[in-house]
């Protein structure tokens, strides 16, 4: 029910999903009568797979946390959760309101031990692979602590798909150690002392380029960082179709470029990328973006495919030590 589109994109998206994933199941939470009017009017929508969970209440994408812990009890939010907790359910995808989707996730299925804040974290592309990002906008405000398991739980995320020995920075003003605010200072600190794999500080251009597989920030500055890259991102396939029809000869060009346009298109757009896991819970949240489109919530459902099948909460529950 969330999202700027609510079941008019989730449910068509989900559906998709069901078409390209034969053993996915899906549970469709929220009001019965718009997810049964959307569901009719999928031609192909393999039905058996889909199962129908009636909610009473909706949390507004503009409402506070609080609101939606203590005022919406049969919200389909806190709904979907208690499916994840109960087991009915592998994981939950949600494009609603994240700073909700956080306090309910946190209330719901509690956090991992040893971990005080779940932090949003996303995979982005950059010139040697891709490097998970965290936190995406789910911690405005963190302490050294925070950033430092962040850190660890990121590390910790990144072995689970290949990465061995995964090179974790501290997003920063600079890459000098006298660089930055006292709480990135602090962090560096503790990475320093600690048996990760810490290099240091990043910037924002060394993260694009590769310098690191895991890259560590407040909420603030890391919903800024990906909200801006994925508007460039958008920027500049836009710029470049105009400059292709600009004249015959562009048009001309551009009709030969096209297959290579369509490969860069796919492994920049932001859609591709949609999907920020909660790590650090006691089970699997992934958040859409609330603008996410049809193709953009797919993604979102692949990349949790993903997260269950590497069972993420598992592998960190079992790999956290005692932290500070």
């Amino acid at each position: 029910m969330g999202g700027d589109y609510g079941p008019h994109c989730i449910v068509p998206a989900s559906l998709d999903c069901l078409l390209e994933f034969p053993s996915l199941r899906l549970a469709l939470v929220g009001c019965p009568d718009q997810i049964e009017q959307a569901i009719a009017s999928h031609a192909r929508a393999d039905r058996a797979r889909v199962h129908v969970v009636a909610a009473s209440q909706v949390v507004g994408m503009s409402e506070s946390p609080s609101q939606a812990l203590r005022g919406k009890p049969d919200s389909s939010m806190r709904v979907a959760l208690g499916l994840v907790r109960d087991g009915a359910a592998h994981a939950c995808v949600s494009a609603g309101n994240t700073g909700a989707l956080m306090a309910l996730a946190r209330h719901v299925l509690k956090t991992l031990p040893g971990i005080d804040r779940p932090a949003m974290a996303v995979a982005i592309p950059t010139e040697r692979g891709p490097c998970l990002l965290l936190d995406l906008g789910a911690n405005v405000d963190c302490s050294a602590i925070n950033l430092y398991q962040f850190a660890v739980m990121g590390s910790l995320a990144a072995e689970s798909v290949g990465v061995v020995r995964p090179r974790v920075a501290l997003l920063n003003v600079g890459a000098e150690e006298i660089k930055g605010n006292q709480v990135v200072k602090q962090a560096a600190a503790l990475l320093q002392s600690s048996d990760l794999n810490y290099t240091g500080f990043v910037e924002g251009d060394g993260l694009f380029q590769g310098e690191a597989d895991v890259a560590v920030c407040d909420g603030f500055v890391g919903n800024v960082l990906l909200k801006s890259s994925e508007g460039m991102a958008r920027m500049v396939m836009r710029r470049g179709e105009r400059v292709f029809r600009r004249s015959w000869y562009s048009r001309l060009v551009g009709a030969l470029a096209l297959p290579l346009l369509r490969d860069l298109r796919a492994e920049l757009m932001p859609s591709q990328y949609n999907g920020a896991a909660f790590l650090g819970l006691q089970g699997l949240v992934v958040k859409s973006h609330g603008s996410a489109g049809r193709d953009g919530f797919s993604a979102a459902i692949r990349n949790t495919l993903r997260g269950i099948e590497e069972d993420l909460p598992r592998r960190l529950s079992e790999r956290l030590h005692p932290l500070p």
